[in-house]
């Protein structure tokens, strides 16, 4: 197998510096870096550090590594992964990979993009000895970073693993968008439009799943042009309820609160009175959707409770390890309505 020594001197630079770029370190020129990755991608040269991570007692040490720790949701998940920790007698190390920040929305499909970073983090946390990784995303979907031989168990949270070895554990989206759905439509509102986040998203593809089956079941009818992609910001949310009230909806479902502010931004402009005039119901149960007046209802996401499952599953895969082969469980969390004033019941002073 090729080594470090070897990888240097092919690139004509010294060990140390092959090591403080498999390392992370930011003390190498991009220049230099770049070759050097060129050349560890070309040689197929891969640390042998797994085999040095083994040993024979558990450190009672858990890593968490979040993808950005300013992502919403993401700081309420590692509070409570701390805390389950904790009271297993667990201590914990956070490993924060600022990827956001650092690449803004531009990663989201690299794979190899993101196995070259984090592969210097998970050599970090084998050298530290950790019993296993609590891997939090920012955001739902296929996460397939960890090798196929990684030598501690993993847990990924908040989204889905690609690799059947590695349990994981999010939200029931699909059942958040039904039970919406469901809300609305027994409040009387048939004609609803849909501010939906990006459209690759697997929050939005499952959420409009179950928004679609509700629907079926009302019988009422479908209007794909009734749904406008927003940004999840609150701009974005503005844009999108200027477009859809072309049309005569009575009420917007929109896919995140800050959408939704934006909504009401926009609704406020036209003289609207939402609760009244119109309904509009968001999603994630935000601090500032209890802020909003009127006060906006929307759905819960329990990322507290996703945090506790997130050790509960990996705790017992330390204490059960699987058998080889047998594929790990996909937890789906189920979320919470919270009604507030931003509906009006259309049914109200009604016969039903």
């Amino acid at each position: 197998m090729i080594t470090i020594k070897e990888i240097a001197k092919q690139c004509n630079v010294s060990p140390s510096t092959v090591s403080n770029i498999l390392n992370g370190r930011s003390n190498v020129g991009e220049e230099t870096r770049l070759r050097v990755l060129e050349c560890i991608k070309e040689t197929g040269y891969q640390p042998n550090y797994f085999a040095r991570s083994m040993r024979k007692q558990n450190s009672h040490v858990l890593s968490i590594i979040t993808e950005d720790l300013t992502i919403f949701g993401t700081n309420s998940m590692v509070e409570a992964i701390m805390a389950r920790c904790e009271a297993n007698n667990y201590r914990t190390i956070l490993m924060n990979l600022r990827l956001y920040r650092k690449w803004g929305n531009t990663w989201y499909h690299e794979n190899e993009r993101l196995r070259a970073y984090i592969m210097p983090v998970l050599q970090e946390a084998l050298s530290i000895k950790v019993d296993g990784i609590i891997y939090v995303a920012g955001h739902c979907r296929y996460i397939d970073c960890f090798p196929k031989d990684f030598p501690i168990p993993v847990v990924i949270t908040y989204a889905l693993s690609k690799n059947q070895r590695y349990p994981s554990i999010t939200i029931d989206d699909e059942k958040g968008g039904y039970d919406t759905a469901k809300y609305l439509t027994a409040k009387g509102h048939r004609d609803i439009g849909i501010i939906a986040g990006a459209q690759d998203n697997l929050h939005t593809i499952y959420r409009l799943l179950g928004y679609q089956k509700a629907l079926f079941e009302e019988k009422i009818p479908f209007r794909p042009s009734w749904v406008v992609h927003g940004k999840w910001n609150r701009k974005s949310g503005y844009e999108a309820a200027k477009s859809l009230m072309c049309d005569k909806i009575t009420a917007l479902f929109c896919m995140n609160d800050d959408m939704a502010a934006g909504a009401y931004d926009y609704l406020y402009e036209q003289g609207l009175v939402i609760g009244k005039d119109i309904s509009v119901i968001g999603y994630d149960n935000m601090d500032l959707s209890g802020y909003l007046r009127p006060s906006l209802t929307t759905t819960e996401i329990p990322l507290g409770e996703i945090g506790k499952k997130a050790v509960d599953m990996l705790l017992e895969d330390l204490r059960n390890p699987k058998e080889d082969g047998q594929a790990a469980v996909t937890v789906r969390m189920p979320c919470t309505m919270i009604p507030r004033k931003s509906v009006v019941d259309l049914f109200a002073g009604k016969v039903k």
